[in-house]
């Protein structure tokens, strides 16, 4: 019952937005910048008992994973913009995204104990 809860309302913040861009795209914007994801995360993690050490840890982890994911949202509009098709623009987005993703995570393993696996 407790995953159908966790399903439940992870699954309506995605419904909201894709709703709420229907009436404004700013507002759907603001409601998918929030960090509800990760906050969700948190709850989740606390009420199951994590230490606060973990918590922290996601925390710390989210921060710098958030910095290469900014690609996406700069490269997409860009690309769709220069007559790119969704498709095209979106998968060269999520490839530039991931690339990037793997080389911050290799320059936080190589400067730190983060983000380990």
């Amino acid at each position: 019952m407790y995953l159908l809860l966790k399903f439940a309302i992870s699954a309506a913040l995605v419904v909201a937005v894709s709703e709420l861009v229907k009436r404004s795209v700013w507002l759907a914007a603001l409601l998918a910048a929030l960090p509800l994801t990760s906050l969700l995360a948190f709850i989740w993690l606390n009420h199951e008992g994590a230490s606060v050490r973990q918590i922290s840890a996601l925390s710390k982890d989210i921060f710098w994973l958030v910095l290469p994911s900014l690609a996406l949202f700069l490269l997409l509009p860009f690309l769709l913009g220069k007559g790119w098709s969704f498709w095209t623009s979106l998968s060269v987005s999520c490839t530039v995204t991931a690339l990037l993703y793997g080389a911050t995570a290799f320059l936080l393993r190589s400067f730190s104990n983060s983000l380990n696996p």
